[in-house]
């Protein structure tokens, strides 16, 4: 995405790759409107990719009959296996097959054989579309170089700013150009969103890991961007090809831990049942994941031998001997350990069972802090934090003095509000005095969730209670958040009155 804008605005690549860490923000608000609205929104994106490569072969006419001979597989090199293997690992992208799976999980459909099938045979239908796309942009990328650059003696354009700059002198259009760099962003932004679900899913149904959506969401993309913003940074943009390049083999290399469970799973009666798939298919997974596996592992081997015969660099040397045999071993392990005679079915348990409650309930407080802001709901409030107490509870009427006078000199102010704020807030406890309550006045200064932290934790208060006058939104940027915030200062319950629209 972020070469596709350096492409588009002529921006320096750093900004882009900085500017594509927005989008965290676009796949919480597409979350918010629904998976079907999201599912919408990628579908949009390859749709745009596709389309973008569509014209841009009918602008450069390639020849059908060397195109159909070009999809025959066949390895001329080692260079070429190793396009291809990143080929391979940008079609089919192991977290996808997670992602798919998990889909499944967000349809409605009853769990009865027949209803079960049909969202097996839809899901099926959905990952086969999804990934004949991915192989058909893959394709396409392939056809338009071959008949653009290959065809016309530029077999030296090995970088994809450079293919963006040669494009209008051989198609003769600067639109075809632009489609190129439109469809790599739609293409950045949909992997994006594609990777960032499928992070969300592994660490919810694999690691049992719940966290904060944004926070979760900013870890997934840093771990993206910090790598290629830290290469550009030291190396320039020179190098941001062939990062992109490895990062795809990368991603074939792990398909094999990704199908080999996979496979394992869906082949075992125990746990599909009548679902179980069929001998052929399973006979067509393996030998599948054997031509992938030996692939990538002849890749190792040669590009392993190609850096031993032209380095001296013995760190280097030694870590990639202990990278190849700690991914043979994993792989090994990966593909043993679900045969083994003594496997159980291991229940994964959301949640600890509950255990035995001891009912006893709390009595009432005798010390309750209570939050106000001289508006239309401190009544309401009183009367609520009034039905929680002791006859003898004691009762912190609090109010946070925000004026600037106050904030810098901590409450030593005389300035008109903090006078104000101080001659209303006694005011509220001699009416509870009144009336019989023990009530004192603790007034805040500068920060009001800092400042009422600070008065609960130093009356030692058992018991807050707040207003809420439900603004979000907008309004709480505007606002702020004090409930939220102040929940994670304090160590006692939280009792929230909420005010009627």
């Amino acid at each position: 995405m972020a070469i596709g804008l350096q492409l588009l605005t002529g921006m320096p690549l750093i900004y882009g790759v900085l500017i594509t860490s927005l989008d965290t923000f676009l796949l919480i608000m597409l979350q918010r409107l629904g998976m079907r609205k999201l599912e919408a929104f990628i579908i949009g994106l390859i749709f745009i990719i596709g389309m973008s490569f569509l014209i841009q072969i009918i602008v450069a006419q390639p020849n059908p009959a060397e195109v159909v001979t070009g999809l025959v597989p066949h390895i001329e090199n080692d260079t070429a296996l190793y396009i291809a293997i990143g080929i391979i690992g940008a079609t089919v992208m192991p977290h996808n097959l997670y992602l798919h799976s998990a889909l499944v999980q967000t349809r409605k459909f009853d769990t009865d054989e027949k209803s079960i099938r049909k969202a097996l045979k839809l899901n099926f239908l959905d990952s086969a579309i999804a990934l004949n796309m991915a192989l058909l942009v893959n394709a396409a990328i392939l056809i338009l170089a071959a008949a653009v650059f290959y065809k016309t003696g530029r077999s030296d354009v090995a970088e994809i700013k450079q293919a963006y700059e040669l494009l209008p002198q051989h198609l003769g259009s600067n639109f075809a150009a632009k489609l190129f760099a439109v469809a790599l962003i739609a293409a950045g932004q949909s992997s994006t969103i594609t990777g960032t679900l499928a992070g969300q899913i592994v660490m919810e149904g694999y690691l049992r890991l719940r966290i904060n959506p944004i926070v979760r969401r900013l870890i997934t993309r840093l771990i993206a961007i910090v790598p290629a913003a830290l290469v550009i940074l030291i190396n320039g943009e020179d190098d941001v090809d062939s990062l992109l390049i490895f990062s795809q083999v990368v991603l074939s290399m792990q398909l094999g831990f990704a199908v080999i469970p996979l496979i394992h799973f869906v082949s075992d009666k125990k746990t599909m049942g009548i679902f179980v798939i069929k001998p052929w298919v399973k006979v067509s997974a393996w030998l599948i994941t054997v031509i992938l596996v030996y692939l990538n592992t002849r890749l190792i081997l040669e590009q392993a031998i190609d850096y031993f015969n032209t380095s001296d660099n013995l760190f280097w040397k030694a870590l990639i001997i202990l990278g190849g045999i700690g991914f043979i071993i994993m792989l090994f392990y990966t593909t043993v350990f679900p045969l083994r005679k003594s496997k159980s079915l291991q229940k994964i348990d959301i949640h600890e069972k509950p255990k035995i409650l001891e009912i006893a309930p709390v009595g009432n407080y005798t010390k309750i802090a209570i939050t106000l802001d001289f508006g239309s709901l401190d009544e309401k409030v009183i009367n609520h934090a009034l039905s929680q107490g002791t006859p003898g509870c004691v009762y912190f009427l609090i109010h946070v003095t925000e004026s600037v006078a106050a904030v810098a000199n901590y409450g030593e102010s005389v300035d008109n509000e903090t006078i104000s704020d101080k001659a209303f807030l006694d005011d509220y406890v001699r009416q509870l005095q009144e009336k019989g309550y023990k009530a004192e006045a603790r007034l805040g200064f500068g920060n009001t969730v800092d400042s009422i932290a600070k008065i609960i934790n130093e009356s030692k208060a058992e018991l807050l209670v707040i207003g809420a006058h439900g603004h979000k939104g907008i309004k709480d940027l505007i606002y702020g958040e004090t409930i939220n915030n102040v929940r994670h200062l304090i160590s006692i319950p939280v009792f929230v009155v909420q005010t009627h629209h």
